[in-house]
């Protein structure tokens, strides 16, 4: 549907790729880690720095957003076409911590390309991911001769990804008028393989907690009170043990309510990918799968939700044997989420699934840290089609996938305060390492994400037009 030609696109993108990967490596130097208050300046920075770019790129308006925390930043670019459809790019700034001693082979925030990769903290999350947009753009402006896009293209691009976007929500409801639009596009995704071109359609949401169980106001000798008095790591094990029941469900009464199942063509679709479980298994270093009977491993990963035991403790912990009743144990434990959970009714579940296990005699704290909803594109959704299209095209006509992501992020909150579909657009692949020592982007494949956004815009247009 785009009146974009390729061989201009691809012109535009060949003569500009210098200065791009020039632009790129000098962000990449900016060590923007979210999660270490000695960066806060250096997120500042690179904010900044993507505001300037922005605005050199050509977009009328660029700002750096504060939050209660690390800032975001908001750009746009209103297309001639009043009657344009609005859409708004998603991405973040601030990247994982990293340190040479880490296992990094050289300077994480000193770029590096080698054999057509390139290394350094950030390449492929996010900030390749978020840059390519900008050479995009120029190209579609280049290539169909018009002096704004065919689309009214906005872009979000926070600074607490990392970190868990704790401050993300509150800031898309405040500037929900300025963010208003008919459509998402999410570039904080991958792809299947560098072999197989893939479209994300969803990502599972996340709700988790801790749980604090205190007996005795100290710990004492098992063989005068024990068997006497309630034990808490006794307590916490039975929590755990009860958690799933012999299918690899979960127990908690009512989790399952109003999941959106999955449909036939959806597991045909997951099926098409050429999934290999013995190689998974190995980039897991597992021995073997677990999960709820009845799906296969890609559904147990993508669109099943979940309950993890992420960390149980209590006790003595040393060498040889102290024997005891412990005062306190610790449990903490996370859920996954698909479309039609609600992570506060999770929260309320889970509150008084626990409540019902705690024996008297144990006081217990169960602290929920901040949740993530799920979301999910409707496959026959027009936006959908125009970023297939687009990346067909880029991926010389190749035909391209679907999966989902089992991880989360703050996507749904988009969809939710804004009442727009979210569509996911990545060009990353597994063996990225991203949060790994060596993270890298292969530049083939980040530039064929220039190329795809490049005739996104028209496509979308028209489609949505």
């Amino acid at each position: 549907m785009s009146d974009t030609p390729d061989s201009a696109v691809r012109q535009y993108i060949d003569a500009h790729r210098a200065a791009f990967l020039d632009d790129l490596t000098d962000w990449l130097r900016i060590p923007s880690v979210s999660a270490q208050p000695e960066h806060d300046a250096d997120v500042r920075r690179s904010a900044d720095w993507l505001a300037e770019r922005l605005t050199a790129t050509g977009f009328p308006v660029a700002e750096v957003w504060p939050t209660a925390g690390a800032p975001a930043v908001f750009a746009e670019w209103p297309s001639d076409d009043p009657d344009a459809p609005t859409v708004l790019v998603y991405g973040h700034h601030d990247v994982q911590p990293a340190a040479r001693e880490d296992g990094w082979r050289t300077d994480p925030f000193e770029p590096e390309i080698v054999g057509g990769r390139l290394y350094a903290r950030g390449a492929a999350d996010d900030k390749g991911q978020v840059l390519f947009h900008t050479l995009g753009v120029r190209a579609h402006l280049a290539a169909t001769g018009r002096t704004a896009p065919a689309v009214h293209l906005k872009m979000l691009v926070e600074g607490e990804e990392e970190s868990g976007s704790p401050h993300f929500r509150a800031l898309v409801e405040e500037r929900a008028q300025r963010l208003r639009a008919d459509v998402v596009i999410v570039s904080d995704t991958g792809m299947w393989s560098e072999d197989t071109p893939t479209v994300c359609t969803g990502m599972r949401g996340l709700a988790d907690c801790e749980i604090e169980l205190h007996g005795p106001d100290q710990d004492i000798h098992s063989g005068s009170f024990g068997g006497a008095v309630p034990n808490p790591a006794t307590v916490a094990a039975r929590l755990v043990a009860a958690l799933h029941d012999a299918d690899e469900r979960v127990t908690v009464p009512g989790f399952y309510d109003g999941i959106v199942p999955l449909s036939d063509a959806e597991r045909a679709l997951f099926a098409e990918l050429p999934f290999d479980e013995k190689a998974w298994l190995a980039t897991a270093q597992c021995h073997g799968t677990l999960g709820e009977q009845g799906f296969s491993t890609l559904e147990r990963v993508w669109a099943r939700p979940t309950a993890e035991v992420n960390g149980i403790g209590g006790g003595y912990q040393g060498p040889g044997g102290k024997t005891i009743v412990p005062s306190s144990a610790v449990l903490k434990l996370s859920f996954r989420l698909v479309a039609g959970q609600d992570p506060g009714r999770i929260e309320a579940a889970v509150s008084q699934w626990v409540a019902q296990r705690v024996p008297d005699g144990i006081r217990y704290n169960l602290t929920f840290g901040a949740a993530t909803r799920p979301c999910l594109t409707p496959l026959d959704h027009p936006a959908l089609r125009s970023v297939v299209r687009s990346m067909s095209r880029a991926f010389d006509g190749r035909k391209i996938l679907f999966t989902r992501e089992g991880g989360s992020g703050p996507a749904a909150d988009l969809q939710d305060v804004l009442g727009a579909p979210v569509l996911f657009l990545g060009i990353s692949v597994p063996s990225d390492g991203w949060h790994a020592p060596n993270e890298k982007v292969e530049l083939e494949l980040l530039f064929k994400g220039v190329e795809t956004a490049a005739y996104l815009w028209d496509d979308l247009a028209a489609a949505l037009g």
